[in-house]
């Protein structure tokens, strides 16, 4: 860990009303706009209180949440911000492990304690490094991957297991809770993988090949291959981008592009029928990219970086965004992140800076509340097998989404079906 004077920029930013906060680097100039200086990642802790990002050449940064308070912007609060040098410039971090998610899961089974608060970083060298965030101290040093460690995730189960994907084609799955770390190989992907995640329910893994084009599921539990996820052909050449598993697992949402399309595909998870696709068009070629995609954790909207806008917020089923920054092509988004407790989301850019969004405010209906409450806990297989209704069976299966949604700045295209 490197502990040094703040090397970072707080600005409020009022230009775009949706925009809260700008962290900015102070770097020497000499390493603006170099390789190595992207925020890759960036991820919360878990409560909520603790914020981090890869802001380039190989550095962490972790700052307490919120930022915006009157001391902080003055100077006068000391905010324990933490800096971890990693020697290797880093493309994924996540902070772990994270609480249970479902009820039936016991908050005994929970091995963080107070006094620990694991960070993990993965390498530009195919190793990952696990950091505990309050007192600096490095825990782990994970050797295995042989190329970059491009997603981390901690399950939501309290448990010390982390899922990490590289570009060598594997997927490892990490058992922490043992000094010496045991590990578990998935291999099926036959080039980079792009992203994964991990079901609320922590049963599945989903991951998603950039140039293989595969959407794989794999077992958490017997650490075996499920199933690959395709659809219609596509006509041209596309690669995969991300992909996030909906609150209650009973979606999962997969991005994908091409020359000058980029588009969103939700599956359901358990039959494998993809239920519906959002997709954009732009009439320059090779500038409409899309980066990252997440769901707000109350599966209301889904968070959307792309080339040319910092970030979009789709609600599920609608054909516009109920929110969209500026066109914006020089902000070169990379990933995103919601803040737990919502109202809040975290965007990363190129140039090693990250931006801090308001999200729109939205209260559920009853109707999604007891979908989501259901879902997190019923297969679709079972839905199907309960008596009711044809029409409520859709909404709970969310067969009630348009198969095919475009946003009003797209016209019809060939891309596929």
């Amino acid at each position: 860990m490197c502990s040094a004077e703040r090397n970072i920029d707080l600005q409020p930013i009022l230009s775009d009303p949706s925009l809260i906060l700008e962290l900015k680097t102070r770097r020497p100039p000499s390493l603006e706009g170099r390789a190595g200086c992207e925020t890759w990642s960036v991820d919360f802790s878990p409560d909520g209180a603790w914020f981090a990002w890869s802001m380039g050449h190989g550095i962490v940064w972790v700052v307490a949440w919120p930022l915006d308070s009157e001391e902080s912007q003055a100077g006068e609060l000391d905010r324990g911000d933490k800096s971890f040098s990693c020697g290797e410039p880093v493309w994924g971090l996540a902070f772990g492990p994270r609480p249970p998610k479902s009820p039936a899961l016991s908050h005994k089974n929970t091995q963080s304690k107070g006094d620990r608060l694991l960070l993990a970083t993965g390498l530009e060298n195919g190793a990952i490094k696990i950091w505990n965030v309050l007192t600096g101290g490095l825990l782990f040093d994970l050797r295995g991957h042989e190329g970059v460690v491009r997603n981390l995730v901690f399950p939501q189960n309290g448990k010390l297991t982390l899922v990490s994907t590289s570009r060598d084609r594997t997927l490892r799955i990490w058992d922490l809770k043992h000094k010496v770390p045991k590990v578990q190989v998935l291999t099926g992907h036959k080039d980079w993988i792009s992203c994964c995640c991990v079901s609320p329910d922590c049963s599945m893994v989903a991951s998603v090949g950039r140039f293989d084009r595969m959407v794989c599921l794999w077992s958490l539990r017997s650490y075996t291959f499920i199933r690959n996820l395709t659809g219609a052909p596509h006509k041209t050449f596309y690669l995969l981008a991300s992909c996030h598993f909906s609150p209650d697992g009973a979606l999962l949402a997969t991005a994908a592009f091409s020359g000058s399309s980029w588009w969103i595909d939700l599956w359901d998870p358990y039959t494998a029928d993809k239920l519906a696709t959002l997709v954009n068009y732009c009439e320059i070629y090779g500038q409409n990219q899309i980066s990252a995609i997440q769901f707000s954790h109350d599966g209301l909207h889904l968070a959307i970086v792309t080339e040319d806008r910092a970030l979009r917020i789709w609600e599920l089923g609608q054909k516009g965004m109920v929110m969209q920054t500026k066109e914006d092509r020089a902000s070169n988004g990379l990933c995103c992140n919601f803040h737990p407790l919502g109202g809040v989301v975290a965007t990363g850019t190129r140039d090693g800076h990250v931006r801090f969004w308001k999200v729109p405010a939205v209260v559920p209906s009853l109707c999604h509340l007891c979908r989501s409450t259901l879902r997190l806990s019923v297969s679709t297989h079972q839905m199907e097998a309960l008596p009711i209704p044809r029409r409520i069976l859709e909404y709970l299966t969310y067969r009630n989404i348009p198969a095919r949604l475009q946003t009003p700045c797209s016209p019809e295209d060939d891309w596929g079906s």
